[in-house]
């Protein structure tokens, strides 16, 4: 069975209910450091319908994860929706002091024909402001983006890691100059992190966009694999992030786990649920390093939704901070 599209907010833009999160594309260490494994990876995304691909030209190193991806997508890139990112504030792509604030007119058309080229595409389905640049007015950023829309070199934009009164403003500065504007929001959330519903959520309502939450899983510690007792050897917890594990609220966790069980699903499926309950959310984004990740995923994504009354129950375990009402 196929993943079901979804709807990017206002946009025309369909996406898979499951997208395939690609910055283990190229990581030194993982199975998709190596063309062969990234292959096998988006082999499987395909077969399984999770086309919506998510990158950023900083994943894997200097671009790594594009150039992969281009290689690997080869002869079928009509097959998927790819989304990429530019201008994180902490990265230096090298593109140089000409290239200007990550924001700017100069340094997105850098970027941008920079990741067209490892990607080996003539357009890029949705192209993300990674990080706020605060150096550049958002009047100059859409005014660069909608010329890469005129131009046939991305079909839409959106951004990642604003905050409410960002997104805010690039709203109404993007209908002050008759701009598309933005489509999308991507930030962090999860039943572990719950932050973007005090004002980034409602935003997202407010405005139309879609949301793509990231580390919709939390590392990990929500799919059913890690228990007080530990988790799977090599994986990234417990060898990079151990901290993530010891502080985990495991009465929460149980409690979740033991909801699961009463209803017979897993973990993952009851996640996926919660998740693609949430207003807005167009595609859930997960990473996977092999076929056997991404063929689960996507069967959690489709398995199971809660209904209202489950969905309190489930905030109840894991609370979040109280919304302003929309």
């Amino acid at each position: 069975m196929s993943v079901a599209l979804r709807r990017v907010g206002k946009s025309g833009l369909l996406v898979s209910e499951v997208g395939l999160g690609c910055n283990n594309f190229g990581r030194p260490g993982t199975r998709t450091e190596t063309l062969d494994g990234t292959t096998a990876v988006l082999d499987a995304a395909i077969e399984h319908g999770v086309v919506f691909l998510d990158t950023a030209d900083m994943y894997g190193g200097q671009g790594r994860s594009e150039t992969l991806m281009g290689e690997a997508l080869a002869g079928r890139r009509d097959q998927v929706v790819l989304a990429t990112k530019f201008g994180h504030r902490s990265v230096d792509m090298g593109y140089g002091a000409a290239a200007g604030a990550k924001g700017s007119r100069a340094y997105i058309r850098r970027a941008v024909d920079a990741s067209l080229a490892r990607l080996r595409t003539d357009w890029i389905d949705l192209y993300q402001l990674h990080t706020p640049d605060p150096e550049t007015p958002f009047e100059e950023t859409l005014d660069a983006l909608d010329d890469l829309v005129r131009e046939g070199k991305i079909r839409y934009y959106g951004h990642s890691n604003l905050t409410g009164w960002q997104i805010a403003e690039a709203h109404l500065t993007a209908g002050a100059r008759i701009r598309s504007g933005f489509v999308s929001s991507q930030n962090q959330f999860s039943l572990l992190e719950r932050d973007a519903e005090r004002e980034v959520l409602p935003a997202v309502r407010r405005f139309g966009l879609g949301f793509f939450p990231y580390f919709p899983l939390y590392n990990g510690l929500l799919t059913g694999k890690f228990t007080r007792e530990g988790g799977p050897e090599g994986s990234r917890i417990m060898s990079q992030r151990r901290h993530l594990w010891e502080n985990a609220p495991w009465d929460a966790l149980d409690a979740y786990r033991a909801f699961c069980g009463a209803r017979g699903i897993t973990m993952l499926e009851a996640t996926f649920g919660w998740l693609l309950s949430q207003p807005a959310v167009s595609s859930v984004i997960a990473g996977a390093t092999s076929p056997e990740q991404v063929s689960s995923n996507a069967a959690a994504g489709a398995a199971w939704r809660p209904t209202d009354d489950e969905v309190a129950e489930i905030d109840g375990f894991f609370p979040g901070p109280d919304a302003p009402a929309v």
